[in-house]
């Protein structure tokens, strides 16, 4: 479910997922994989950007409206940094109760790994300040396919960086997929609140409450149209992403569309040549804008899926894996 009395009257129906697909068909989706297979995939999407001769602007220049700087950002927490360790005593309690109680660890860290650290890479995929430097991939959706740095904006862009998620997800046993998910949706809508308060100024529940319930609309509306896409063909997703993440504008450079679309498949391919135990692990990061994807022979991903099995049955079979660390999840497929 959403956040629940996070604010006044705030109430949001939980998200409904279109029903799961399989990594057969994730990796062999009619013309992604059709084009993944001919190596399409040469250029980068930011090369394919920057070549456009169409000389637009940035769109919506007129509603430029950087969001400003936090009090506090939430990545900056001690229980989302990277570097951030739990005291042993912390550590060995957990693991003692784990243990006690047999818990089912990829019901558990889906928390950690999809509402903390695959929600927090989404969310820095765009994530900008005002007066502070864009990072490369932020350049990426700015500068390079001229969208506005605006708050709804970075929203667009996160979405669609979860909505790749959410293909993979997916594809996981169900019972752990939907949890994956529902994860990551909760801690999106936290994390917005958050920063409806401290970052936009916004003294008022109502309206934030207004805020949340059209950021809600968004995101199921999005999830929808890239999963048609997804499920189609390219052009029909090319025309998802013009309506969500380029707001239906008319001065729309059709080579930023395949740029978006070219970024869109190379994340899903990769995301593909994984097996369910190490995206569960959170073994996995997007492909830079700025870097190709180079599509597997049969023969590499054999070699690929033949490490990826001895290094967890070494693991599985190693006598003092922490109970924290098991999984029960196939790293076979």
């Amino acid at each position: 479910m959403f956040p629940r009395g996070a604010l006044q009257g705030g109430t949001f129906p939980t998200l409904r997922i279109l029903p799961i697909c399989s990594r057969a068909y994730l990796s062999q989706s009619n013309v992604f994989y059709n084009q993944l297979t001919r190596g399409d995939l040469a250029a980068s999407p930011e090369n394919i950007a920057k070549d456009s001769h169409l000389q637009s602007r940035p769109l919506d220049v007129s509603h430029y409206a950087p969001v400003k700087p936090a009090k506090k950002k939430v990545s900056e927490s001690k229980y989302e940094s990277t570097t951030y360790e739990l005291p042993k005593w912390k550590e060995a309690l957990g693991e003692l109760v784990i243990r006690t109680f047999n818990l089912d660890m990829d019901k558990v860290r889906a928390g950690s790994v999809a509402g903390s650290y695959y929600y927090n890479m989404c969310k820095e995929q765009a994530l900008q300040y005002e007066n502070k430097e864009l990072s490369d991939t932020a350049k990426f959706f700015y500068e390079d396919l001229k969208l506005p740095r605006t708050f709804s904006q970075w929203f667009q862009v996160t979405i669609l960086h979860e909505w790749m998620l959410f293909v993979r997800m997916r594809a996981m046993p169900f019972k752990y997929g939907r949890n994956y998910q529902q994860k990551l949706v909760d801690r999106t809508f936290s994390d917005i609140e958050m920063r409806l308060f401290e970052e936009m100024n916004v003294n008022s529940g109502r309206i934030a409450d207004q805020y949340l319930k059209d950021f809600n609309s968004q995101l199921r509306g999005a999830i929808f149209a890239y999963d048609e896409g997804f499920y189609t063909d390219d052009a029909t997703l090319a025309t998802a992403v013009w309506r969500n993440l380029f707001g239906g504008r008319k001065n729309i450079d059709f080579v930023h569309l395949e740029a978006v679309v070219r970024y869109i498949r190379s994340q899903l391919y990769v995301l593909s040549m994984l097996s369910d135990r190490e995206f569960a692990l959170g073994n996995f990061k997007f492909v830079p804008a700025n870097e190709s994807v180079s599509v597997l022979t049969k023969e590499q991903e054999k070699e690929l899926k033949k490490k990826v099995i001895e290094k967890y049955e070494a693991m599985d079979k190693n006598k003092d894996l922490l109970p924290s660390d098991r999984s029960k999840l196939s790293y076979t497929n």
